[in-house]
């Protein structure tokens, strides 16, 4: 019970590591919460600081969910504990401890996490971003459609990894709630507005 506390807590304050601002800070010599959508995450320094950074705080955000549930079945026999490890890598990237409880929306480090545990349905959801993006120039609405998608097709195809789709899932439309409202209001940022 220890060592699963011990790993759940080390990966919380690993995930909370804020990628994206310290890249934007080191690389570009900003400080990406005071413009865009305030967001540390991979969108708006890619918005921000171009799209080399945006890329690398992708790749960032996704190896805190990624990684730790690689490596939690070295340490741990029952799935349950990924699955907790997955929760513990997105909770650290939203509510770091480092920014004071705030970070970004999670999507990337969902996504990293959900490939460590069911990639079939984690690989549909990202092309699914992906191909939602290109269409609408919004990362919140790919987000909210992956996000929607990733729990049925875990249901369907790799059940016993459905209850950690549907937290993330939850979770990735619980940060988003500013987001749908500016959707509604017609006012939401594309990942080319600056």
């Amino acid at each position: 019970m220890l060592t699963a506390l011990f790993a759940i807590l080390l990966t919380y304050l690993l995930a909370s590591f804020p990628t994206g601002l310290v890249l934007a800070w080191v690389w570009a010599d900003m400080d990406v919460r005071t413009a865009g959508s305030g967001n540390t995450g991979a969108t708006n320094v890619g918005r921000l600081a171009g799209r080399r950074l945006g890329g690398i705080t992708l790749a960032g955000d996704a190896a805190k969910g990624f990684l730790p549930v690689l490596l939690a079945p070295l340490v741990f026999d029952d799935p349950t504990y990924v699955g907790a490890v997955a929760l513990a890598a997105f909770a650290g990237h939203c509510w770091s401890v480092f920014l004071g409880f705030r970070g970004g929306k999670g999507v990337a480090t969902a996504a990293g996490a959900l490939l460590g545990i069911a990639p079939g349905p984690a690989l549909v959801a990202v092309v699914t971003w992906l191909l939602v993006v290109k269409l609408t120039r919004r990362a919140s609405i790919a987000a909210l459609v992956s996000a929607a998608l990733l729990p049925i097709l875990c249901m369907l195809l790799v059940p016993e990894a459905a209850w950690v789709a549907v937290s993330l899932a939850l979770g990735v439309a619980w940060r988003h709630r500013a987001n749908v409202s500016r959707l509604r209001e017609g006012v939401e940022l594309t990942t080319a507005d600056r």
